[in-house]
């Protein structure tokens, strides 16, 4: 059974008063693999949606997520603040397997649009708490003679890289391989030299690292420690 095929037999199966269905994920955007599961988004008029659920069906690895469309709307408005938004995307660039009463269709239509004018802007508090954070990584990987350490200060470190050259950017974020492939198309080439970086962090030498992270700083307006001050909730 095919990937369609598997995903309208599930939503049959699991939700057959649904309104409409979608498929998305790599299965649709030909960046399928050996593990790719079938990424459904069902919308139904009421309970017991909102729910997301995993499951395994016809060998396919199933992710269910499961609406109203209010709740839709709902989710979709909190992810956006975070410019970061799986559920907008799988309805955007996702296939549309069927579509009872016209929602669908108007969910796709909104969720393009939305995909399409971006993220809100970041904020400068946002920035610079990033650069706070990526600045004492960077004193924390020049002063530990721990591989160990070093392994997981790196890591963390090549992570709030790309994700601070995605928010400088103005991309939409993500996480896992949607962060490398967000950076692509935002920063073609920084994926590459992190990895390197990281690589060489592991072989004992950091300054391949630092200089790639200090040049992502650099266009925020370097490194940030002294003079960094939040206030916290009374």
């Amino acid at each position: 059974m095919d990937a369609i095929e598997a995903a309208r037999a599930v939503v049959d199966e699991q939700h057959p008063e649904a309104r409409a269905a979608f498929l998305g994920g790599s299965v649709v955007t030909g960046r399928r693999t050996a593990t790719s599961d079938l990424d459904v988004v069902i919308l139904l008029h009421g309970a017991p949606a909102p729910y997301r659920a995993s499951l395994q069906y016809a060998g396919w690895p199933v992710e269910m997520f499961v609406h109203t469309e209010a709740t839709w709307h709902a989710y979709v408005e909190r992810e956006l603040r975070k410019r970061r938004s799986p559920l907008l995307w799988m309805c955007a660039d996702g296939l549309l397997i069927f579509d009872t009463d016209g929602l669908g269709a108007r969910l796709a239509a909104q969720a393009r649009k939305l995909a399409a004018a971006g993220p809100p802007p970041v904020s400068s508090e946002e920035i610079d708490d990033r650069r706070y954070a990526i600045t004492d990584l960077l004193d924390d990987l020049a002063g530990s003679d721990d591989q160990r350490e070093r392994l997981f200060i790196a890591t963390e470190l090549v992570r709030r890289t790309g994700e601070l050259a995605l928010a400088v950017g103005g991309s939409w974020g993500g996480g896992g391989k949607w962060l490398a492939r967000r950076l692509e198309t935002t920063a073609p080439g920084l994926s590459t030299r992190l990895h390197h970086g990281l690589q060489e962090v592991l072989d004992g030498r950091a300054e391949t690292l630092v200089a790639v992270v200090d040049e992502v700083l650099g266009q925020t307006g370097g490194r940030l420690w002294v003079g960094y001050k939040r206030v916290g909730a009374p």
